[in-house]
């Protein structure tokens, strides 16, 4: 199905929005002050060395310190030998860094949530068609290149550029590309190589030696070889950005570049920026008159599907059929547009027949096969629910665009204003043992200050005659349910 990108810059913010027959299918938001770090390359320092976890944190000058595992470290030759280098097999975490040692690593997942950036010392370098790999001396060809005949000749032009310095990988949008693109490519990121180790002679430690490209740039780097027919830019600045991007990397793709310049917002167009916000809510109404409620937790995400009003045409096994293939589509939709990595857990509608089942997994696997992130269906469990997995490749739209709410502070529920009024009674009996008070004065959201003065007057009349004292109720419109102060007098 062919596809459309709409890019919408301002200083602060970039967004990418990919249309596919006229819906919005995925989001991409990069903000200047949080721009993702996957792909950078820093000269850091080991913090701490846990032989316990084979794992070491390094400072790489970020708020929280990164992680690196002993299967991410490459070893290098002033720790091995050359054999050891070829045959190298995951070893003590302690023989391989220690502890103050400065160490050239590379971002392969951007902190999420308490967990600090995931590193690499195997240092990769993208571009349009080549990943350059410092240090190896082999060409690797993409699985997605199925032809065999140009897997050879791919490797055979590439194998020329291999030397001392490196080797190459040769990603998916290489086939069918000239040698001379394949030249470029190379001798690019040979020279960028370059640069990143003069950076590395040259900076202290906790520097950046070389980071990854914009939001705007990286999608269509990435993008490439999927049927795009189209590119809208709403900024001047990143337009000419783009064609120049695109000349020299993706010249196929520099023919779709069109300058948006209409008058109404370009997130409009679509209904884009309304599809944006209704990917941040629980419920997914389905055409047919169901829906899906979907709960995304630190653990997993939970996707529940229910017929609501569809009450079907022939009987209720078909009816529940019917609605949970539909939901299918709606469920793969849903994981692209929010991003949901992960466990993913979805509780279909019970049905009995097996061949039903197996058709509501051959219809999500064929709805999923859009997906350019990786997933992994493993079908129903004893308890008739549908575990998945989706790798993760960056926060959620939820996670960038939210944050806990100061009210319910992630809970989701605040209490009741009849349970606000008993916490009230029980804090001013409790205070009223502790010291000797002569009255007491009760501040409180005005919902609950009008429960004590309404229907709960009886409970709070019968606790003043309890205690012999007076308790006055004050009104704070700024409290929210939840709060509360009892002040002695």
């Amino acid at each position: 199905m062919s596809a459309e990108l709409l890019i919408n810059v301002t200083p602060t913010e970039t967004r990418v929005a990919m249309i596919e027959g006229g819906i919005l299918q995925e989001v991409h938001i990069e903000r200047e002050a949080k721009r993702g770090i996957v792909g950078n390359i820093y000269k850091g320092k080991v913090s701490r060395v846990l032989p316990g976890m084979q794992a070491a944190f390094v400072d790489i000058g970020l708020d929280k310190a990164a992680f690196l595992h002993a299967s991410d470290i490459v070893p290098h030759t002033e720790c091995v030998s050359e054999n050891e280098k070829q045959q190298f097999q995951v070893r003590d975490i302690s023989e391989l860094v220690r502890q103050g040692q400065d160490i050239v690593v590379q971002v392969v997942k951007d902190p999420l949530g308490t967990k600090g950036a995931r590193l690499t010392t195997d240092i990769t370098l993208p571009s349009r068609y080549l990943v350059f790999m410092p240090g190896a001396s082999h060409v690797g060809v993409s699985q997605r290149i199925e032809s065999e005949g140009e897997r050879n000749r791919l490797k055979r032009v590439v194998s020329k550029y291999c030397d001392e310095d490196g080797g190459f990988i040769i990603r998916t949008a290489a086939e069918g590309a000239k040698e001379q693109e394949l030249e470029q490519d190379a001798a690019f990121l040979k020279r960028l190589w370059l640069k990143i180790n003069e950076r590395r002679a040259k900076y202290k430690t906790r520097s950046t030696l070389y980071g990854e490209l914009g939001l705007a740039h990286r999608i269509l780097r990435d993008f490439v070889g999927t049927e795009i027919t189209r590119i809208q830019i709403d900024s001047r600045l990143i337009f000419e950005s783009l064609k120049e991007f695109t000349s020299e990397f993706v010249p196929e793709l520099e023919c779709l570049l069109e300058l948006y310049e209409g008058d109404k917002p370009i997130f409009d167009m679509f209904d884009t920026e309304n599809e944006i916000q209704r990917s941040l809510e629980r419920k997914v109404n389905l055409k047919s008159g169901g829906y899906l409620i979907i709960d995304q937790t630190e653990a997993m995400t939970t996707v529940d599907i229910n017929t609501g009003a569809f009450v079907g045409r022939r009987n209720l096994e078909e009816t529940i059929f019917n609605t949970n293939v539909e939901a299918t589509q709606a469920i793969a939709r849903q994981l692209r547009l929010r991003n949901l990595g992960g466990i993913i857990i979805i509780d279909f509608i019970d049905m009995g027949l097996d061949e039903h089942r197996q058709r509501v997994l051959s219809s999500l696997d064929a709805a999923l096969s859009k997906d350019r992130v990786k997933t992994n269906i493993n079908g129903f469990t004893q308890l008739g629910l549908v575990e998945m997995t989706r790798k993760r490749t960056r926060e959620s739209i939820e996670h960038v665009l939210c944050s806990g709410c100061p009210t319910c502070e992630g809970r989701g529920s605040v209490k009741t204003v009849e349970t606000v009024c008993y916490e009230i009674l029980r804090e001013i009996t409790r205070v009223n043992r502790a010291y000797d008070v002569d009255n007491f004065v009760v501040y409180a959201s005005p919902a609950v200050a009008e429960a004590l003065e309404g229907e709960e007057s009886h409970a709070l009349a019968e606790l003043e005659l309890f205690i012999g004292k007076q308790v006055r109720i004050q009104a704070e419109p700024l409290y929210i349910q939840e709060q509360f102060d009892v002040v002695m007098m």
